[in-house]
């Protein structure tokens, strides 16, 4: 036995009747797109995580890669010089 409050179950009856519904079958429609709407909720929750925890890597990745870029372009003039 569930307990809902009468102004929730006046509006799941007018969705009923619109839709051709038994209350049996809208209940099990909710419980089903609740239950898909938590396990897409947790997909997004880890993906956000793996993202966060990417970022200090890929962070790290972009300075190694600039650090490196600096360098080559430091030794640029040397290297236009000594081929002119």
């Amino acid at each position: 036995m569930i307990s809902i409050p009468n102004t929730l179950l006046q509006e799941v009856d007018g969705i009923i009747a619109m839709d051709k519904l038994s209350r049996s079958q809208f209940v099990r429609e909710a419980m089903r797109l609740y239950i898909e709407e938590r396990k897409r909720k947790a997909v997004r929750d880890m993906m956000k995580k793996g993202y966060q925890e990417m970022a200090v890597i890929n962070l790290a990745l972009a300075e190694e890669g600039l650090l490196a870029d600096v360098e080559t372009f430091g030794m640029m003039p040397g290297l236009i010089a000594e081929s002119e």
